[in-house]
C-alpha cells in the first residue's frame, strides 16, 4: 500500500467507522456466537501472497463483527463506560502515524512534554492540590498508565520501595530480604481506598482514612477509576475531598471522559517515590538533558520501557469539547441514571439496592437470588440490552450503568420496558 492508496483507503475507513457508529443501534448489542466460532472462518495459516484490501474488509463484517460486543451501543448498560469520541479516534490515527516510542524526553520531546502538560490540565479540572502538579517545577506530577490496575501496582511497588529505603536508612543492619518479609499492605475487599467502587459506586471516606495513613507514615493510594471523571463537575467535586492526604491518585479518562482506551491518569506527590523504584538508566538511553531538572523520562514512571503518544487523545478531546462540553456529557449520564432509578422505584416489584450517586443504578426484583439470576438469564438470552450483575451483602443484584456517548432517554425507557416485560413473564411462570 503506497501513499496514494492509503489516502483512498483511509477515507473509506473513516466512512466505515462513521457508518458503524451511526448505525450501531441496529446491531445486536451482545454477540450470538459460541467459543471457538472464529477459527473455522479463517485459514489455518497466514497467506503467502498478499490478500486484497476489499477481501479483508468483507471479512471484517463476516468474521469480526459477529463476535463483537458493541460497547458503544446505546443499548449497552454493562460494566462501566469506555470512552469514545471522534476527536479521540482522530488523535489515535495521528499517534499511530507518528509512531514514536516515548521512553525518554530525547526519544520524542513532544510526546513527553504534552503528557506532562495534559496531566496538569486534567489535574486543574479536578482541582487537585498543587502538590500533584508539575507546572511549578514541584516534586509531584502526572503520568498516563495503561489501566487503574497498573496504576495500583505502580503505587504498591513504589510504596514498598520507599518503606524499604526508609528502614535501611534508620536500621542499617536490616537486609532487604528481612524487610520484605515484614511489610504489610492494608486494604478492604475493594483492594485500595476507592472512590466509586465497581460493584455499586460506593465511596471510601478519605477524610477519615487519610489522616490515619499520614500519621502512621503509610502510603495512601486512591483509585477513582470510574468516578474520577465526574469530579470535573463542581457539584461532584466534594466526593474527592480528602485527596490531599493521598500519596498517589488515579482515575481513567478512558472510562467516562470520551478518551479512547488506554488512558489511565495517575498523579504522585513525590515523583522520586516512583523513579526511586523503577529507574532504569543504561548508557544507550541516556541523553544530555536528563539531569537538567527540566524534563521527565517517563520510563522511570511505569513498568514497560516503551510508551505510545497517548496524550494526543487528551489534547484533541479537551480542546474540541472544552471543559463545559465534558461536564455536559457527565451530567447527561447522571441524569439518565436518576431517570432509570425513578422508573424502578415506580414498580413495587423492584427495589433499588444502593444510593445512586453518578451513572450506576443497582436494582433487583424483590425476592430470592435465584429469581434475579433467572431474570438476568432472560435479559442475556434476549440480547436486546446488555447488563452484568454484582453481589451486595450476599444479594444478587443487577447493575444498570449509563455507558454510551449516544444514549438518550428513549433508550433508557425502552430498556426498562424490556426488563419489566421479562420480569412479568418470569413471575407468571413462577406462579404456575
Amino acid at each position: 500500500m503506497d501513499a496514494t492508496e492509503f489516502r483512498r483507503r483511509g477515507r473509506e475507513m473513516v466512512d466505515y467507522i462513521a457508518d458503524y457508529i451511526e448505525g450501531i443501534e441496529g446491531r445486536q448489542v451482545y454477540p450470538d456466537v459460541e467459543p471457538g466460532y472464529l477459527r473455522p472462518l479463517i485459514p489455518s495459516c497466514a497467506p503467502q501472497e498478499p490478500d486484497a484490501y476489499e477481501d479483508i474488509m468483507k471479512d471484517v463484517e463476516k468474521v469480526i463483527m459477529p463476535g463483537v460486543t458493541h460497547w458503544h451501543s446505546p443499548r449497552f448498560f454493562a460494566y462501566f463506560p469506555t470512552g469514545s469520541s471522534y476527536p479521540a479516534m482522530l488523535a489515535d490515527m495521528l499517534c499511530g502515524a507518528i509512531g514514536c516510542i516515548g521512553f525518554s524526553w530525547a526519544s520524542s520531546p513532544a510526546c513527553t512534554e504534552l503528557e506532562t502538560v495534559m496531566l496538569d490540565w486534567l489535574g486543574k479540572m479536578l482541582q487537585l492540590p498543587e502538590a500533584f502538579l508539575a507546572e511549578k517545577a514541584g516534586s509531584g506530577g502526572g503520568v498516563i498508565q495503561g489501566s487503574a490496575s497498573e496504576a495500583t501496582l505502580m503505587a504498591l511497588l513504589a510504596a514498598r520501595s520507599r518503606a524499604t529505603r526508609h528502614l535501611q536508612a534508620t536500621r542499617p543492619g536490616l537486609t532487604e530480604a528481612a524487610i520484605m518479609e515484614k511489610l504489610v499492605a492494608y486494604g478492604s475487599d475493594q483492594v485500595v481506598a476507592t472512590l466509586g467502587t465497581t460493584s455499586c459506586c460506593s465511596f471510601d471516606r478519605l477524610s477519615e482514612v487519610g489522616p490515619v495513613c499520614n500519621r502512621e507514615d503509610l502510603w495512601l493510594h486512591v483509585d477513582a477509576a470510574y468516578a474520577g471523571s465526574a469530579f470535573i463537575c463542581p457539584e461532584f467535586r466534594h466526593l474527592l475531598n480528602g485527596v490531599e492526604f493521598a500519596d498517589s491518585f488515579n482515575f481513567n479518562p478512558h472510562k467516562w471522559l470520551l478518551v479512547n482506551f488506554d488512558c489511565s491518569a495517575m498523579w504522585v506527590k513525590k515523583r522520586v517515590d516512583l523513579t526511586g523504584a523503577f529507574k532504569l538508566d543504561p548508557v544507550y538511553l541516556q541523553h544530555s538533558h536528563q539531569d537538567s531538572g527540566l524534563i521527565t523520562d517517563y520510563r522511570h514512571w511505569q513498568l514497560p520501557l516503551g510508551r505510545r503518544f497517548r496524550s494526543l487523545k487528551m489534547w484533541f478531546v479537551f480542546r474540541m469539547y472544552g471543559v463545559k462540553g465534558l461536564q455536559a456529557h457527565i451530567r447527561k449520564h447522571v441524569q439518565l441514571a436518576h431517570e432509570f432509578e425513578s422508573l424502578v422505584r415506580q414498580d413495587p416489584r423492584f427495589e433499588v439496592c444502593a444510593e445512586v450517586t453518578l451513572g450506576l443504578v443497582c436494582f433487583r426484583l424483590k425476592g430470592s437470588n435465584k429469581l434475579n439470576e433467572d431474570l438476568l438469564d432472560r435479559i442475556s438470552s434476549a440480547k436486546k440490552i446488555h447488563l452484568v450483575p454484582c453481589h451486595l451483602r450476599g444479594r444478587f443484584v443487577l447493575r444498570f450503568a449509563i455507558c454510551a456517548r449516544t444514549v438518550e432517554p428513549a433508550h433508557v425507557q425502552q430498556a426498562w420496558a424490556h426488563i419489566q416485560t421479562l420480569a412479568s413473564a418470569l413471575l407468571e411462570a413462577a406462579q404456575e
